[in-house]
């Protein structure tokens, strides 16, 4: 599936990836290929990226390296898009 993390300032990845947790306002949840279509807002928490990613290095200190091998993204709240296997996650 396709991933697009977008912050205010850029897009800070976007690329093909395996799954994404994000931490939404019920709990966190995960998005793999497939998934059902789903809007849903985000709350301060990681995003985690699983997948053979390369990170920009222009924006390489806003990610770091997750316990279980996956790119991990800091956030402060935002909104989270999955639909035809496309996630977009639009991130403050």
């Amino acid at each position: 599936m396709y991933l697009e993390i977008v912050s205010p300032e850029a897009t800070l990845f976007s690329g093909d990836v395996t799954s994404v947790t994000v931490p939404g306002v019920n709990g966190e949840f995960q998005m793999l290929e497939n998934h059902a279509p789903i809007v849903s807002l985000l709350q301060k928490g990681n995003v985690k990226v699983k997948g053979d990613i390369t990170i920009d290095e222009d924006f390489a200190d806003k990610f770091s390296k997750g316990s279980n091998g996956e790119t991990v993204l800091a956030i402060t709240s935002g909104t989270v898009e999955m639909k035809d296997n496309k996630v977009i996650v639009l991130a403050d």
